[in-house]
Order: C-alpha cells, then sequence, then structure tokens
C-alpha cells in the first residue's frame, strides 16, 4: 500500500530456510533509515540443558546433533573443553587426523554454499537449478568437491551427517595409510578444478563494500586454524580460549530470541568467519592457496563481505593441500585414542566451523558428569555484524525499488552464510508506505 512517497516500510515477516525463524524490518523516510532490524527466531533447541547430568564423553556425540552441515565443529569444541579439563593433549597422527577431518568439513560446506547457494546471486540467477542450465559445468564441479568433503567426513567420522567415531582423547577407529591414499586421486583433482575455477570468479562483479571490521578468529603461529590457537582479533585482543567469556558476552535483545554476542574488549562487533581468519592468518596458507587468493585479484586482508566467495574458495584451495600433506605423512597410530579419566573443573574449547569459532564451556564433577555447560556458535557473534553490514548496504541505496533493495539485503546476509539452509532466496516482501 503507498501512501506517500517520503516513508516506506518494508517488512519481511519470514527469513524461510534458516535454523530457526527469522526476518527483517526496514523502516525508509526519505533519505534516513529510520529503523533496522535482523531477527532470528531460534526455536528453544536445549542441548545446554540436554548435557547437563550426562557423561562427559558423551558431549561429542550430543553436540553433534546441533547441526547436520558442520557437525565436525561441535564434536571438536566438545573434545577439546573436555580434553583441556581433564589435563590431556592429543597429538601426532590423531592430532593430524582430527585436521583431516576438518578439511572434510570445510569443503563440503564451502562447496554447498560457495558455488551453489552464494554464487547464483553474483551470476544473476535466482538459484542453482537454473544457474546449471548456463553453467552446468560448475554446478557439477561443487557437487563433486561437495561429494569429497563428504567421503572425508565418513571416513574418519562414520558417517557424513553427525559422525559418530569422534570420541574425547581421538577415535573409536583410525584408517590404514591405504584408505587414506585413496583419497588422493579426488583431492589432486580438486586441487586442479579450484585452480581452474579461480579465473571465473575473479571476473564476478561485487558491491563496493568495505567496513572497517573487527575481525576475530582462532591464531595458531604455525598452521591456518582448524582446532586449536588463541583467540585474536585485528584491533588488539589477543587471549588464550579460556579468556573468551572475558572478550565476548552474549545478550538478549528486544527485537529477537536468539542470543547475540557484543565484543566486552577491542572495539567490535566482532566479524568472524573466512574473512577473519584470512585476516589474521594469511601467512600460514599454503603455497597454492596463496596462488589461487592471488589470481582473484585477494590482497592479504580483504574487507569487502561480498567477496567471501572468493575467500571461501581460497580456504577449499587450502583444505586440499592440507589433506594431501597429512595423506603423504601419515603413519597409522598404535591406539586411536589415548584415554582421559575425569577431574572435577571447567574446561575451555573452541574450533573454526565454516563460519567461524564454535566455543564450548563445561564444567564436571569428579565422577565426569556435566553440571553446566555453554556453547556459542559463530552465528550468534555474527548477527550483529550483519545488521550493521544491512545500514551499510540500505543507506546508499534508498532509491531502488522495493524488490532490488530486498535482493541486496539477501545478498547482505548470504554473505555470511549464517546457516547453509539460510543461503537461499527468503525474503518474503511487505512493503506498506506510511
Amino acid at each position: 500500500m503507498n501512501t506517500s512517497p517520503e516513508t516506506r516500510t518494508i517488512k519481511v515477516d519470514s527469513l524461510a530456510r534458516v535454523e530457526g525463524e527469522g526476518a527483517l524490518y526496514l523502516k525508509l523516510d526519505g533519505d534516513t533509515i529510520q529503523d533496522l532490524k535482523f531477527r532470528i527466531f531460534e526455536p528453544p533447541r536445549f542441548f545446554e540443558a540436554f548435557l547437563q547430568g550426562r557423561d562427559f564423553r558423551e558431549a561429542p556425540d550430543i553436540t553433534a546433533r546441533i547441526c547436520g552441515i558442520c557437525p565436525v565443529a561441535y564434536l571438536m569444541s566438545a573434545c577439546h573443553a573436555m580434553e583441556n579439563l581433564c589435563g590431556v593433549t592429543v597429538d601426532g597422527q590423531l592430532r593430524a587426523l582430527r585436521r583431516l577431518l576438518y578439511c572434510g568439513e570445510w569443503l563440503e560446506s564451502h562447496a554447498l554454499h560457495g558455488f551453489m547457494l552464494h554464487l547464483p546471486d553474483f551470476l544473476g540467477y535466482p538459484d542453482a537449478v537454473q544457474m546449471a542450465a548456463d553453467h552446468r559445468e560448475l554446478v557439477e564441479r561443487a557437487l563433486r568437491l561437495k561429494k569429497l568433503g563428504n567421503h572425508i567426513m565418513t571416513l574418519l567420522g562414520g558417517r557424513e551427517i553427525h559422525p559418530v567415531n569422534i570420541r574425547v582423547g581421538g577415535f573409536y577407529r583410525v584408517p590404514t595409510r591405504a584408505e587414506l591414499e585413496a583419497l588422493r586421486p579426488e583431492l589432486e583433482w580438486a586441487l586442479e578444478a579450484l585452480m581452474a575455477t579461480a579465473p571465473v570468479l575473479a571476473g564476478l562483479e561485487f558491491p563496493e563494500m568495505e567496513p572497517d571490521y573487527e575481525f576475530v578468529a582462532l591464531h595458531h603461529p604455525d598452521e591456518y586454524p582448524f582446532n586449536e590457537g588463541r583467540l585474536r582479533s585485528s584491533k588488539g585482543v589477543d587471549v588464550p580460549i579460556d579468556h573468551y567469556d572475558q572478550v565476548l558476552m552474549e545478550e538478549h535483545v528486544a527485537h529477537s530470541n536468539a542470543l547475540r554476542s557484543r565484543m566486552l574488549v577491542g572495539h567490535g562487533p566482532a566479524h568472524m568467519g573466512p574473512l577473519a581468519r584470512y585476516a589474521l592468518s594469511h601467512s600460514q596458507l599454503g603455497p597454492k592457496a596463496r596462488a589461487a587468493a592471488a589470481a582473484m585479484g585477494l590482497g592479504e586482508v580483504c574487507r569487502n563481505p561480498f567477496r567471501s566467495l572468493l575467500v571461501r574458495a581460497v580456504e577449499m584451495v587450502f583444505s586440499c593441500e592440507e589433506a594431501l600433506a597429512i595423506i603423504d605423512a601419515y603413519e597409522q597410530p598404535e591406539a586411536p585414542a589415548v584415554s582421559v579419566e575425569p577431574r572435577a573443573g571447567t574446561g575451555f574449547g573452541a574450533t573454526e566451523a565454516p563460519r567461524g569459532v564454535c566455543y564450548h564451556r563445561y564444567t564436571i564433577d569428579a565422577e565426569g558428569i556435566i553440571q553446566d555447560a555453554k556453547i556459542v556458535a559463530p552465528t550468534s557473534v555474527n548477527q550483529r555484524v550483519i545488521e550493521d553490514d544491512l545500514w551499510q548496504v540500505v543507506q546508499p541505496r534508498l532509491d531502488l525499488p522495493d524488490e532490488e533493495l530486498r535482493l541486496i539485503c539477501e545478498q547482505a546476509i548470504r554473505n555470511y552464510d549464517p546457516c547453509i539452509s539460510c543461503a537461499t532466496h527468503f525474503l518474503d516482501l511487505t512493503v506498506e508506505r506510511v
């Protein structure tokens, strides 16, 4: 309904294909944004409550059910927290296998989001199905890359969704060298395919936008971060992971049922995910990943959230390089896990999910029974910066018709892949002009 050209109220009552329910509300008055609210309504899932009273060894299997796309992040963060609490270090080949498992998760998640859900935005298609009519090879390549990631997760995790072979202290079963060697042909193909795709991605046009983000990610002195590292930001934060709660605090906001995180130190809001990892750990990338970044015109830092598609492609190249290096050096360990005995205390763990830092904190008693649990998904942290991005996207485009404004807002949200299923065309737009 249009009653005045001056004021527009754009209501998006339901964001489909997200974990939970979401909405976007814009109130525009001429050349001014009067109000903007990005809301995600997460239904009660009670995972932290489910964990209370359970044996500490159950945490990985329970938390893996939080997400069907990045269960490894929850598995690994739970394992690291419990091992931290119990004074156990998992190293050597078991540690390497954990990194290989993460290679699989990054490959399948980045392939699905980057090529199937994000790329259509920049090639001008409403979805990957219609994109396939003109770019069949790209879509087939993406599906094959995702299949490779799923295969790695199945080999190490027992199955590709909610793996069952991971435990506190390691694995229930470790693969033979022959089983890992069987991955080599597809990994070598994937490297070539991704390098061949780099010029295609380099030719895409992206909206101009470069906010001064405070990037937050794990940082390791010798490795691109998967499982371990200090919590570091681009504006001076550098603390061990057991200081996480002193850096980021969850809180409620009136217009959303989802918990959000705000920075207690630094400048914030925190931006997590591929752009943050890339900015803080570019030097830890392998030579082919750095070559892919250069081929796509990326410097050592990328601040344009729309170009996160390119950084995800770089991380896929890195995942293939890392997987091949792990296979090259693999010697099957004598035992699939190290012994972990409970002790009373609080433990902290964090790993890098495809979307950013996945943080876990647990308190257990002397018998190993969980007394308290806290889990922070990266989407909880990124909600605030997504909303800030929307302000910056909308303000210079107030003269756009409502449909075009809706589309650019969709793209701005998809940049973060806040949940893999939300990165589709989801805004059911209602425009009311008052």
